[in-house]
This record gives structure tokens, C-alpha cells and sequence, in this order.
């Protein structure tokens, strides 16, 4: 007894130490730091280490190997990767640190990172989701579910209502028909639109530079050259300058805050990656993303989501194109991947149409006199 007394007492004062030297009430938040494997040496994570110490805001718990600057800090030994893992794993199981940044962890399928950029135009800082990991096997699927992770991220660093785009890779389009499906049953997500004269909720690499909105959705591969070129483009590639890393992993019932970089990561990132596990232990991220897949499910996620898988392959009928005729009108919101199938949709139903390749994306043309007929059978057919 007389022990948990001791202890007790001992959190007490420590709780009031953190509050005369921080200013903020209550028990100081721990996040941990992996410190072995950086390709830039232990000097940047000692200096990452400092910054983010210096800032007072939160605890910095190191893991790793034992080194002269380490007894600084509250510090776990681990000298190597596998000894570095379940260390880490323990310390967040059993509540010593409440979140923790790493150069490497597994996520299970279903859990992937949501990284924090600064755009080089307005100097705005917008989330990419995602990083690295897989939310899903099936590409749209996965954008899908990227999207909740990152408005979840976006509203644990206290967006009440961010603003979502969609990269324009393939997919998109269809990706953004399954979103508008989920508002329209009632899951409440705000689309950003592209600063380009034509608008729209699919955005371009001027959009990118721009940050025209604060969520950018896409598969994890494009995020993760997203987050290279956004990291390093002012050093050539070697170390990462700008940003607040790959971020923390999200999934549906992922309960634990895991903040990515990468092994070019210099220390004004890690620095500001510590800043950002911090914020989403204080945000409360898996609360937040509990509450917005629980929307999302309410909305008719799972149907969406068995929308988007491959069709069964069928027999392919053979379908020939009408007589050729003058094609000026455009239909565009086609997928790339669909482009060749919208053609023959449309020439089944005794229209003449082309694909092609328009400044925002793929295209069908068709005739001018056809145009209203081609949008109807298209959409009809799923592919817009």
C-alpha cells in the first residue's frame, strides 16, 4: 500500500512540475521516438529530439541504443529493429507513452498513414491520404476508405469541417461517385474544389501546389512520391525539409497512435512529426476515426465498398462502332480504365463515339446532335 502512495504522490508532483513548466494542466502526454536506422545518423534524431523538447509541449521518450546524449531523455534500450518494435508495441500497450514516432512499422491490412504537407504556393498545410500502408486491395476501395482516415486526421488536429479532394489518378472519378453516394445517405463530408477554371472536386497538380483543399485523396504509391517530392524538393531528394512526415496510421478499429517517417527524414520533420503525434494523442484520433466510420457504415459504407469490386469476367460481346461521324462534344468524369467500355456502351446504343484525352482527364466525344442521349446512356451505365 504504502508503495502505490509513494507513487501516487510522485505523479502528483511530477503533474505539477509539467504544468509550472509547460503552463498546461493536467498529465503530460508522452510520445516515443525510435532513434536506430536513419540513413542521416543518430546526430538528426538527437536534434529532433532537442527541438521538440525545447518546444515544452509534450515528453519525448526515446528507443533505441544507449548513446551519450540518451540519459537526456526518458529512454528504453533496444539495439535492434526486432528489439525496437516490441519495445515500442509494449510502451503503447501498457499507456507509458500515449503516441510515438518510427521509421518503420507493420500495419495490418486495412491501416494506412495519413501524412501532413506544406504546399510551396500559400505556404497552407494540407493531409495526404494516404502514405504508405494498405486500407484495401482494391484501389477505389482503398481512396474510399483513405478519404474517411484522413477527414479523421483533419478533425483530430482540430478541423471541425475539412474540405476533400480527390488526386487525379485513375480512379477517381469513380472514387468521387462512391463519396457523393455516402453524402447523399447522409455521411457528412465537404468537397474542396480545384482552383482551375473548370472547377471540380478532382484536383491537379496546380491544385497540389496550391493546397486547394485540406484533405488530398489518393492510392498510398501516389502518396508516397507525394510526400518524397513535398519533403525534399528544396534539398534534392537526399533529406526531407518541409512537412510533419507520413504520418499516423488509421483504420477502422486501429486504436493506437504510430507516427511514420522516413529514413530521409531530417530533423525539422521528425521534429514536427513528435508535434503531430502529439496533437493526434490530444485530438484523440481513434476516437474520432471510431466515430467517423460509424457514420460512414450508417451512410451504407459496406454496400459502396462491394460496389467497387471487380466484376465477374464475362464473355465479351462483340460490339461494332455505327457509321463515323463528326464528334465536338465531350463527356467527361470517365475513368480512364472504363474509357474503351463507355465507348462501346454508347455504340451498342447506335451512337457514334471516340475516346480521347482532354486537358482535366479522359474523354468521350460524340456528336453535337448526340450529347444529351450519349450523358444519359453513360450515366445510366455507370460510368459517370
Amino acid at each position: 500500500m504504502s508503495n502505490q502512495v509513494n507513487q501516487a504522490i510522485k505523479d502528483v508532483f511530477n503533474e505539477l512540475a509539467h504544468t509550472l513548466e509547460s503552463g498546461q494542466v493536467g498529465p503530460s502526454i508522452k510520445i516515443g521516438l525510435t532513434i536506430n536506422g536513419s540513413e542521416l545518423g543518430f546526430d538528426v534524431m538527437r536534434e529532433a529530439a532537442a527541438l521538440a523538447k525545447a518546444e515544452g509541449m509534450f515528453d519525448v521518450v526515446l528507443i533505441g541504443e544507449k548513446l551519450d546524449w540518451t540519459a537526456d531523455y526518458e529512454h528504453y534500450e533496444a539495439n535492434d529493429e526486432a528489439a525496437v518494435e516490441e519495445t515500442l508495441d509494449k510502451l503503447l500497450s501498457d499507456g507509458t507513452i500515449h503516441g510515438a514516432v518510427t521509421l518503420h512499422h507493420t500495419f495490418p491490412i486495412g491501416v494506412s498513414t495519413v501524412g501532413r504537407v506544406i504546399s510551396p504556393a500559400l505556404g497552407r498545410e494540407m493531409f495526404i491520404a494516404t502514405t504508405t500502408g494498405t486500407t484495401a486491395t482494391v484501389r477505389a476501395e482503398a481512396m474510399v476508405l483513405n478519404t474517411i482516415n484522413g477527414i479523421a486526421v483533419a478533425k483530430a488536429k482540430g478541423i471541425e469541417n475539412p474540405t476533400v479532394g480527390i488526386v487525379n489518378v485513375d480512379g477517381a472519378n469513380t472514387v468521387e461517385r462512391a463519396l457523393r453516394q455516402l453524402q447523399e445517405k447522409g455521411y457528412d463530408i465537404t468537397f474542396g474544389e480545384s482552383a482551375r477554371s473548370d472547377g471540380g472536386v478532382v484536383l491537379r497538380g496546380n491544385d497540389l501546389l496550391l493546397g486547394s483543399a485540406d484533405v488530398m485523396v489518393c492510392d498510398s504509391l501516389t502518396g508516397n512520391i507525394l510526400m518524397k517530392l513535398f519533403g525534399s524538393y528544396t534539398s534534392g531528394g537526399t533529406y526531407e525539409t518541409t512537412g510533419f512526415g507520413y504520418g499516423p496510421g488509421v483504420g477502422d478499429g486501429f486504436d493506437q497512435i504510430i507516427n511514420i517517417i522516413s529514413r530521409a527524414s531530417g530533423a525539422p520533420v521528425i521534429a514536427n512529426a513528435l508535434k503531430f503525434a502529439y496533437q493526434m494523442a490530444k485530438g484523440k484520433l481513434p476516437q474520432v476515426a471510431k466515430a467517423e466510420y460509424a457514420a460512414a457504415k450508417k451512410a451504407g459504407l459496406a454496400d459502396v465498398r462491394e460496389g467497387l469490386q471487380p466484376k465477374a469476367s464475362a464473355v465479351e460481346e462483340e460490339i461494332k462502332a455505327p457509321a463515323a461521324e463528326v464528334v465536338t462534344a465531350s463527356l467527361s468524369g470517365i475513368d480512364v480504365l472504363d474509357l474503351e467500355d463507355a465507348v462501346k456502351a454508347l455504340w451498342k446504343e447506335g451512337i457514334y463515339a471516340e475516346s480521347g484525352m482532354g486537358c482535366s482527364g479522359p474523354i468521350v466525344m460524340v456528336s453535337e446532335a448526340n450529347e444529351a442521349k450519349a450523358q444519359e446512356v453513360v450515366k445510366d451505365a455507370g460510368f459517370m
